[in-house]
């Protein structure tokens, strides 16, 4: 039996351990979409073919014993930030880069339910940009139109799940580095609460404001790759209390207090929601009132929440940039971005960190009125491909947060959001919606999640097949 690349990541466990199908036979299928699809989307850096096909055959007899693990022998992806053993991780940056002799701790975990890495997936330098793209390996395009950026920083999870090459993926999100390219391709996004997906070796990514999350078309198989890589190293410093995100997924969430939050956190440039994409937004509100929830527009007390994230986000680049082994091949703007970081190090960054605390309070105080904000996860579809690569500092940071502006709070926050698709803009572009919680929300957003994609059923769209498997060049 074979599973057509709408199998998604439940199904797939499921006939596995029904006997239905053999891992061999899924990681081939994955591997020959993959194959197929790297001269027109370009969702790789690293494919696993000959490593994934030995564990697939060891699953397989792991499988035939009968043991039973969430994902033996399912194939997977990891977004290019994440070690695995005996590939590079070089984190969109140019160079050779040496392979790592351990699997990080997500990994880890994602081998101990039994899944298999096909491959790591590619993201801007450093996961810095909302696009997937650069010389270090070209363009990665959207599969709902080629000529588009799936978004960024984890593009080329988000473009390979979209396509169907793989049921979901790990991302990494520092400003909403898995909920955009989420919101972009059609997906479910959980960015989950710090410390909830280990980031180890490093136990803070970024100065704490980078998580580890998952992609997936469905909220199940979202939830169900969160609670397989989930779980924390001895060492890491956030140890949050273990939630069961699959069994929110059947769960009904009750009647909720909504907060419509259209306007844009603060930022030092200009940010409009687009009118189509607001229309979208309305339209799911809407949506959440028809199902009984009360639905009210306001907007959470952020103030200067930005003065807090720059130096968080500019240090956490300045120590990527300090290790890297190839400096003089990096893009100007992750220099100046680093020199900028190198700065804020002292005082600042300290401040910064101890703002958190009163944020906390502050922001938390809001959801004594509401149970979740559903807010835009971008202020714009797609842009084109190459629109931003060229830019210089200034100018991409003005594309970047006109685009982007909603995202990031909830990475100085650490808590969790969960992007649900929104439907189309123009000609047939994806856009989304962030459901946000306070901290250790993500069963209540995932139960609002599969609420929602129960009755609007997201998951049946596909991207046409004729951007997906072509012979047009990657970049």
């Amino acid at each position: 039996m074979a599973l057509d690349r709408a199998t998604g990541l439940a199904e797939s466990a499921r006939a596995l351990a029904a006997g239905e199908v053999t891992s061999r036979a899924l990681v081939e299928q994955a591997l020959e979409r993959i194959a197929a699809s790297q001269g027109s989307l370009n969702a790789f850096r690293v494919v696993r073919a000959e490593a994934a096909l030995a564990e697939a055959d060891a699953a397989d007899a792991e499988l035939a014993a009968g043991v039973r693990r969430p994902l033996l022998g399912v194939p997977v992806a990891v977004k290019d930030d994440m070690d695995v053993a005996g590939e590079p991780t070089a984190f969109g940056c140019q160079g050779e880069f040496p392979a790592v002799t351990q699997d990080g701790e997500a990994v880890r975990r994602l081998r101990a339910a039994g899944a298999v890495v096909v491959g790591k997936t590619n993201t801007c330098e450093f996961g810095q940009w909302p696009f997937t793209e650069g010389p270090a390996f070209g363009a990665t395009r959207n599969p709902w139109s080629t000529e588009h950026t799936p978004g960024g920083s984890s593009g080329g999870s988000a473009a390979a799940v979209a396509a169907g090459l793989v049921p979901a993926a790990l991302g990494s999100d520092g400003a909403g580095s898995v909920r955009i390219p989420a919101s972009w391709t059609h997906l479910i996004g959980i960015k989950p609460q710090r410390g909830r997906i280990s980031t180890w070796p490093r136990g803070e990514s970024f100065q704490g404001i980078t998580v580890n999350g998952t992609l997936a078309r469905t909220v199940a198989d979202a939830a169900l790759l969160l609670d397989a890589a989930s779980g924390n190293h001895d060492l890491d410093p956030h140890r949050p209390p273990a939630v069961d995100a699959s069994g929110a997924v059947g769960r009904d969430p009750g009647r909720l207090r909504i907060a419509l939050a259209l306007k844009p956190p603060f930022t030092a440039l200009p940010a409009r929601l687009q009118p189509e994409v607001r229309a979208n937004v309305v339209e799911l509100a809407e949506k959440l009132a028809a199902l009984g929830h009360t639905v009210e527009e306001t907007d959470p007390p952020y103030g200067q929440i930005g003065l807090t994230f720059i130096p968080r986000a500019t240090v956490g680049l300045a120590e990527r940039v300090g290790e890297a082994p190839f400096p003089a091949l990096l893009d100007r703007r992750t220099r100046d971005a680093a020199r900028l970081g190198r700065l804020l190090g002292g005082a600042p960054l300290r401040a910064a960190r101890r703002a958190e605390a009163v944020l906390h309070r502050r922001i938390g105080e809001f959801f004594t009125s509401y149970d979740v904000i559903l807010a835009p996860t971008t202020a714009a579809p797609p842009p084109r491909i190459g629109s931003m690569l060229k830019l210089g500092g200034l100018a991409t940071d003005r594309a970047m947060i006109a685009a982007c502006p909603f995202a990031w709070p909830w990475n100085v926050l650490g808590w969790p959001g969960v992007n649900v698709p929104a439907g189309f803009v123009g000609q047939g572009l994806p856009v989304g919606a962030q459901l946000l919680g306070p901290a250790h929300s993500e069963p209540l957003l995932i139960s609002l999640a599969a609420q929602l994609e129960a009755e609007l059923r997201w998951h049946e769209a596909w991207p046409p097949a004729r951007e997906i498997a072509t012979d047009s060049p990657a970049a």
